[in-house]
């Protein structure tokens, strides 16, 4: 049993990159436009994004907003 024990550590490698093939890298939203309400500079303002632009591993990828919202994390795998 013990020596079973001294074998765990590879658990933690091997859910990275299960985590990793399944949904890719995380990246941060650093850029993104939306429609102008007239109130720009107004954080609570409703706005209508039309795309973000995302910071990541995989490196800069802009794609468009679901549903009129960026979510600030997104996985995306890299492109070969």
């Amino acid at each position: 049993m013990r020596l079973a024990a001294l074998f765990l550590w590879i658990l933690v490698p091997v859910a990275l990159w299960v985590g990793y093939a399944t949904y890719g890298t995380p990246h941060v939203v650093g850029h993104y436009r939306f429609h102008d309400n007239g109130d720009i500079y107004n954080p609570h303002a409703a706005r209508r994004y039309i795309d973000c632009t995302y910071y990541g591993w995989a490196g800069v990828i802009t794609v468009p907003a679901k549903n009129e919202h960026c979510p600030w994390i997104r996985f995306f795998r890299a492109e070969s």
